[in-house]
């Protein structure tokens, strides 16, 4: 008696080829909000609040990556200037920006990408090409990517 299979043939869908990976580039955000060092923290904590992010890259005027500064450095310098008794008004992120940040090569594969994510606990991983910021990746990217695959084999 022949065995016969209640799994349809499944269709190829475009773009998704088990010989394509899927690529970091394919999912990272390109338009960038960024920050300059010479930024005050009260104008990047209300442009954190107005685009409902957490953080950001900082970089200079040739767009290159500085560092990144997120709501944690801002609670840090607010918490900073209420000890201390010192307003901030006119404070700039440039001595509470976090340095030497790990970035993520733009043609890693979206898997590998989680993975990094998993063991640095970072939110986000900016991506720099010829000392440029290109884009950046964020956790809710990787899971963007996971959702196109959605009935597929975690290829």
């Amino acid at each position: 008696m022949a065995i016969k299979s209640f799994q349809g043939a499944r269709k190829q869908q475009a773009g998704a080829t088990d010989s394509t990976p899927l690529k970091v580039s394919d999912y990272m955000t390109r338009d960038l909000i960024t920050f300059s060092p010479q930024q005050t923290i009260e104008s990047v904590m209300q442009k954190l609040i107005k685009h409902r992010i957490s953080g950001g890259p900082v970089v200079n005027d040739k767009n290159e990556l500085i560092g990144v500064i997120s709501e944690g450095d801002c609670i840090k310098q607010i918490s900073e200037s209420r000890y201390y008794n010192m307003p901030m008004h006119d404070k700039t992120i440039e001595k509470h920006v976090t340095m030497n940040v790990e970035t993520i090569d733009g043609n890693m594969n979206i898997f590998d990408a989680a993975n990094k994510f998993l063991e640095a606990k970072r939110r986000r991983f900016p991506i720099v090409e010829n000392g440029k910021l290109v884009g950046q990746i964020s956790q809710k990217d990787v899971l963007k990517a996971a959702m196109t695959l959605k009935g597929q084999n975690w290829k």
